[in-house]
């Protein structure tokens, strides 16, 4: 019997952990990233991420951050580039990609990035914005509870921006945020089959 290949969002992947490090743009500069297999999109910046970079305002300048889903962490990443005086939550279930995305924190000395499991934010903070490539592929169920669970602790005033691809639901998930979540939703972009979803609060 032939073993399962690796999801991005186990928890403890098992394939071959061989790290390898990639030049990509971020925050309108090129920096060294560590990646992996088993996370999503080892191979560099996937196109929903880039669509959603490519869309999103500037973060806050300072409050509380957060990068739902981080992966390897190129939204983190811009995030703490863009906003120094402001602390991101790079947050994943994935511990492989937290400690990749920690070793590439720590080598361009971004100070204000912690790459944790959701448990490890403390339960009291408010989020200024949420960026985040969700992880449509755990399921509806399991992506309703990760929204349901977040999205609410948007601090007032403050907007999450989320990336989801047209086939995989987009439009439905928008609806989705608004009726359960009461958080008006509007699709702020369209681009090489994703939509660019705001959730204000």
């Amino acid at each position: 019997m032939s073993e399962q290949p690796d999801h991005y969002f186990t928890a403890r992947p098992a394939s071959d952990a061989e790290r390898r490090t990639l030049a990509v743009q971020l925050a309108g500069r090129e920096v060294e990233v560590d990646v992996a297999a088993g996370i999503f999109s080892p191979g560099g910046l996937d196109k929903g991420t880039r669509v959603l970079l490519d869309e999103v305002p500037d973060p806050p300048a300072e409050g509380d951050l957060l990068d739902l889903g981080c992966g390897w962490g190129p939204i983190a990443l811009t995030m703490a580039l863009r906003s120094p005086g402001a602390t991101v939550w790079a947050v994943d279930v994935n511990e492989r990609a937290l400690d990749l995305l920690r070793s590439t924190a720590d080598r361009l000395g971004l100070r204000n990035l912690h790459a944790v499991t959701a448990d490890q934010v403390p339960a009291d903070v408010r989020f200024a914005a949420v960026w985040s490539n969700p992880p449509i592929r755990v399921g509806k169920a399991a992506l309703h509870d990760l929204l349901g669970t977040w999205l609410p602790r948007l601090a007032d005033g403050g907007d999450a921006w989320l990336v989801v691809a047209k086939n995989l639901g987009a439009d439905s998930l928008s609806r989705w945020i608004e009726a359960e979540l009461g958080l008006p939703t509007r699709r702020e972009a369209s681009s090489k089959g994703f939509r660019v979803l705001r959730v204000t609060r």
